[in-house]
């Protein structure tokens, strides 16, 4: 008879991997991110920062995820003092602050993962920038941060963006995880057909965390494809509705508050998920 103890290490030492993706804005965080540092320096409202980026959309015809990183080089550029590189992204990600028990999720979620057998890979999905989520608190927890991001001269400036992530194009890096293809630039394998038996992370082993519907995509791919995906809300009546909406469509298995904290709603449920992943 096999004893619970040598079950328990074969499970620890072949341990089944699970990706935890997140959006961020809305997600982890309460606001966006820009709204931390860059938009202050503007000496602007960021409701009007929002409206100047959508309005410039709406005119151009463009992405709206493109012309707000614009609308950051070329505002950044006319007001003295304002500097957009790798450093300043990085500053302003510190001062980013996070729903509660963010902090303390993942070492928690970690190891009782661990208690199953499971090793979590924490990713980030965002249309935020890379370089301050790299620069928050939380930023060393994840495996690969998914989000937009700018190229810099010569200098360390940004001066033109090298990756915008919007609502569809999300999905992208769902696949790359999927087939294990984890570096952007590359493209010669993230299309080429890969059986499902031996791509690394089968979707049935993929939770998504987000907020809203530019995470809809997302969350319908994981969810079709038999993994979980969960919807967060603010503690306001607008926020639950939505994120009720989203459930009763059928676009989520669980909705709760954005509360992170041991024994709360989105805690009991991601430790569910992780359970039935672990047996099977």
């Amino acid at each position: 008879m096999v004893t619970s103890s040598v079950m328990s290490s074969k499970k620890t030492a072949n341990p089944t991997v699970v990706a935890l993706c997140y959006d961020f804005d809305g997600t982890l965080s309460p606001r966006y991110m820009q709204e931390y540092g860059y938009i202050p320096q503007l000496k602007v409202q960021p409701k009007a920062f929002w409206k100047k980026a959508l309005a410039l959309a709406k005119d151009q015809e463009a992405d709206p995820i493109l012309t707000y990183m614009f609308l950051m080089l070329k505002e950044a550029s006319m007001e003295n003092g304002v500097e957009l590189t790798k450093e300043s992204f990085t500053y302003h990600g510190r001062n980013i602050e996070f729903f509660p028990g963010v902090e303390g999720w993942f070492g928690r979620i970690n190891r009782y993962s661990e208690s199953k057998g499971v090793r979590l890979e924490h990713y980030i999905i965002s249309s935020g920038i890379k370089e301050m989520i790299e620069g928050t608190k939380i930023g060393k927890h994840f495996l690969k941060i998914y989000a937009s991001s700018f190229m810099y001269d010569q200098n360390g400036v940004a001066c033109w963006p090298a990756l915008a992530v919007n609502y569809t194009t999300k999905t992208q890096f769902l696949f790359r995880i999927n087939k294990g293809h984890l570096d952007v630039w590359d493209n010669s394998q993230i299309n080429a057909f890969k059986p499902m038996e031996e791509r690394p992370i089968p979707f049935s082993r993929m939770i998504f965390i987000g907020d809203g519907e530019t995470d809809v995509p997302c969350m319908r791919v994981v969810k079709d494809q038999g993994g979980y995906s969960c919807a967060v809300h603010k503690d306001t009546r607008a926020a639950k509705k939505q994120a009720g909406k989203l459930l009763q469509d059928g676009r989520v298995n669980f909705v709760a508050e954005a509360d992170y904290r041991a024994g709360s709603p989105i805690d009991q449920e991601i430790k569910k998920f992780i359970a039935r992943i672990a047996n099977g």
